[in-house]
């Protein structure tokens, strides 16, 4: 998959399915996700991502991590580059959810996507190919559907 700025921004989903055992295909996916570009400074996250993770991954999943383990992995995840949540990420993502119909959640997804200049989001709760800007939200396990 190119990309223009060689920049990727990963929705808590990927994470998420990367250290999900129950969902074995998807698992697969988001670890190549992960594997091709997380290790060279491609992939960006958010902390907001980081706080979802570590709830998801905690306490929703079918055999949730133990604390300890989420720890290190956020702790290894914080090495990427990252999105910090600041007031005006905030005021932006309240206009995007105003004015572009998408969840607040979303929207800081989105923001901090374009803040970071990623030209492409993965995320499997948005619409595949939607473009913003110079942004497109990619669903890696489209197939998987």
């Amino acid at each position: 998959m190119s990309c223009m700025s060689g920049k990727y921004f990963a929705d808590t989903n990927i994470l998420v399915y990367a250290f999900d055992g129950s969902a074995t295909e998807k698992q697969q996916i988001a670890q190549q996700l992960l594997d091709d570009f997380g290790g060279n400074g491609m992939l960006v996250l958010s902390t907001q991502v980081l706080q979802e993770f570590f709830v998801i991954s905690t306490r929703k999943l079918a055999k949730p991590l133990p604390i300890g383990d989420a720890y290190e992995l956020i702790r290894q995840f914080s090495l990427y580059p990252l999105v910090q949540l600041s007031p005006e990420l905030i005021l932006r993502a309240i206009s995007r959810t105003r004015d572009d119909a998408f969840s607040f959640w979303d929207s800081l997804i989105v923001e901090a996507a374009l803040q970071a200049n990623c030209d492409v989001l993965f995320s499997e709760d948005m619409q595949d190919g939607r473009k913003i800007g110079s942004l497109v939200i990619r669903n890696p396990f489209k197939s998987q559907q």
